[in-house]
């Protein structure tokens, strides 16, 4: 397949704002694919290169050759151009990638430049990332969505569910949970406060759920098969060697196999939390500060699959294996009374806030469902910052004023803006974002530099309200920045319908 034919692709599904066309436009290329060509094709869709690290950059590919005035790159040829530089390294290694980049951009017209360009960067707005196409895959390959949603979480990729829909649906039901494959982890929808959670768990007023501390660490999966451990992310990055404190808890326990979902969080001398900033950045390097463990769910056990047992199975299997310093702390009750009061202790000691469960559930691998409910006692948002304004005053001379975006599927740039904020900013904090923005900058106008919408923040605010001064129709009222995530990248920020689902007024 021509690259060519899945740049058209790319440019149709982005001009419209219907899914259902989305998936009809995808669905269309995919039913053209070679099969050689499946898995490729598939990711590219998706927004992503077959390789995690090409050692390229915005910088690699800002300047480029004069385009090709016709196609003639074939999808399969530009997949190994990108392999090859994935390979280069030591010496020499820069000149090598700066001239394969000229070589396979300057076969490429200037459309496919572009799309090259934007899928290197990771900023392909098309609005066709991996739902979509998951749903294009269940048309063409005549199987249930499903299967191939549940196939992907469990496989940690839209594309090795791909392959296996197109040999039906036995092979996407043989995907299962495999220890040591990590798995897209279950996401927690969320509350404004611990009665409309529990009304939502228990419509009775009688059901038992657990509530869970909301610990602000880092979101890690723990896979042991025997002496080997996997320790990986949320977003399924491999930070096994950063934590050798985890490894050796995960080495201790009493199974040779199994798969534990939980929180790596550093802690002070008095048990209390750091902050999360001391937490995420031991995850990235050896800082000398050291992770503590807490889980609070367990997949797998010892040849024993439990992603599909209710969660009270769960938990007790979780409890014979694991001590009760390395477990979340929690509370099983029905009582809102009882809830609030266990809420209101855990955030005097430090944590987030809770997240409430429901007992009867599956793990719902990769889902953001109702069965897990987090209510913390202030409302926050992963937005992403758009653009940003040079300060005046006191803060002249660093960038500090952020425009913030909530991800909208429907907007041609895949984000919709909801305000800006100053608000919340250290010294230290706007000395870092002003060298981080600047490597973002796409371009100027007037006081303000525009972006590439990468980078993760985390804002507090107290309320939602209309508003027709920005295209998302609403405001955050009193809008503060907590921390910038870097654990998280912009396709996992809160998108304009979770923001709608605060709104109060």
């Amino acid at each position: 397949m021509l690259l060519a034919e899945l740049v058209s692709t790319s440019a149709e599904v982005s001009a419209t704002r219907s899914r259902k066309a989305k998936v009809v436009l995808l669905a269309e290329l995919l039913g053209r694919v070679d099969p050689t060509e499946l898995e490729v094709v598939v990711s590219y869709l998706g927004g992503a290169l077959r390789q995690r690290r090409t050692g390229l950059g915005w910088r690699g590919v800002s300047d480029l050759p004069a385009p090709a005035d016709e196609p003639s790159l074939e999808v399969l040829a530009v997949h190994e151009a990108f392999e090859a530089m994935s390979q280069l390294s030591g010496a020499g290694s820069q000149h090598a990638r700066r001239e394969a980049v000229v070589d396979l951009f300057g076969r490429a017209t200037s459309a496919e430049q572009a799309w090259l360009q934007a899928v290197v960067t990771g900023n392909l707005r098309q609005g066709a990332l991996d739902a979509v196409t998951q749903e294009a895959v269940a048309v063409v390959a005549e199987v249930p969505l499903a299967a191939v949603r549940r196939a992907a979480m469990l496989a940690g990729s839209t594309v090795a569910a791909a392959g296996a829909a197109f040999e039906g649906e036995e092979a996407l039901a043989a995907i299962g949970l495999e220890v040591g494959r990590p798995i897209m982890p279950m996401l927690a929808s969320s509350a404004p406060d611990v009665a409309s959670a529990m009304a939502g768990l228990s419509s009775d007023g009688t059901t038992d759920v657990a509530i869970d501390a909301k610990l602000d660490g880092i979101r890690i999966q723990v896979h042991r098969d025997g002496d080997d451990v996997l320790v990986v992310t949320r977003s399924l990055d491999d930070i096994t060697g950063r934590l050798p404190e985890v490894v050796e808890v995960a080495r201790s326990l009493p199974a040779e196999r199994f798969v534990l979902d939980g929180e790596a969080l550093a802690l002070a001398d008095d048990g209390r939390p750091m902050a999360f900033q001391d937490t995420a950045s031991r995850t990235a390097q050896e800082t000398g500060v050291e992770v503590t463990p807490h889980f609070f769910d367990l997949l797998h056990v010892d040849g024993h699959d439990l992603l599909d047992s209710p969660g009270h199975e769960r938990l007790a299997a979780l409890d014979r294996l694991v001590p009760e310093q390395h477990r979340v702390r929690r509370l099983v009750t029905g009582d809102p009374a009882a809830a609030d009061a266990f809420a209101a202790e855990t955030v005097s000691a430090g944590h987030e806030g809770v997240v409430l469960k429901d007992l009867s559930a599956p793990y719902a691998a990769g889902r953001r469902g109702s069965a897990w409910v987090k209510v913390k006692p202030v409302h926050t948002l992963d937005l992403v910052v758009l653009a940003v304004e040079w300060g005046s005053g006191r803060r002249e001379g660093w960038l500090s004023n952020i425009h913030l975006g909530a991800r909208d599927e429907t907007s041609p740039t895949g984000f919709v803006m909801l305000g800006k904020t100053f608000k919340g900013m250290t010294d230290e904090m706007l000395t870092w974002q002003t060298e981080r923005f600047l490597g973002l900058e796409t371009h100027r106008e007037g006081h303000v530099v525009h972006l590439r919408p990468e980078q993760v923040v985390e804002i507090a605010f107290d309320g939602l309200q209309r508003s027709t001064r920005y295209p998302g129709g609403l405001a955050l009222r009193f809008a503060r920045v907590l921390r910038y995530r870097d654990d998280k990248s912009a396709h996992e920020a809160d998108t304009i319908e979770m923001v709608r689902s605060h709104v109060t007024g």
